[in-house]
């Protein structure tokens, strides 16, 4: 057996958005974190025998934070640029999981027309079976790019020095996949 098939199931999941999350974190006025999620996104995972592979996306317009006014900010060209730029997409080149839960997922991130490798860590849960028979895989990842790389540069001196939003960006999905067919 090999160790993706240990560690994964063969098969195509899918993530259910119901019990599955996709949002980010950034430091605010170099006091505390900001963070926002996206309500509307999607996630494949494939698994072969001796192959995965992760895909998925985010439509921007679906950003979630508690400010109307700072929504509107950063679908503006200062950010996201909503307009041109629709949806935030990943795609693996190479996933290497460890045999104990543990893995590590290199690939190639979209965003505002900009595509950056990253590598994110994280882990993978127990399969189990749903209440209605169906299989279901937890899968969670975290990874920091540079939000700059991505085109969203823009930011305010404050009166102390610091600026207004860091440039590190920590995003995180926690997905549970229920498998196709």
């Amino acid at each position: 057996m090999s160790v993706t098939t240990h560690l994964i199931p063969v098969g195509t999941w899918k993530a259910d958005p119901v019990h599955s999350s996709a949002h980010f974190e950034v430091e605010h006025l170099g006091v505390s974190t900001f963070r926002a999620s996206f309500s509307d996104f999607e996630a494949t995972l494939m698994a072969g025998d001796d192959s995965l592979g992760f895909e998925g996306g985010a439509l921007i317009e679906s950003i979630s934070v508690r400010e109307p006014d700072f929504r509107g900010h950063l679908l503006s060209p200062d950010f996201f640029d909503v307009e041109r730029y629709q949806e935030i997409r990943f795609e693996s080149t190479d996933v290497r999981p460890d045999g104990n839960g543990e893995i590590a997922v290199d690939g190639d991130l979209t965003i505002k027309g900009t595509t950056r490798r990253i590598t994110a860590g994280g882990r993978v849960g127990q399969p189990g079976v749903d209440p209605y028979g169906k299989e279901r895989i937890a899968v969670e990842l975290e990874a920091v790019v540079d939000r700059a790389d991505f085109g969203l540069g823009w930011n305010m001196e404050l009166p102390d020095g610091k600026v207004a939003v860091g440039n590190a960006v920590r995003m995180l999905v926690s997905l549970e996949f229920v498998k196709a067919g």
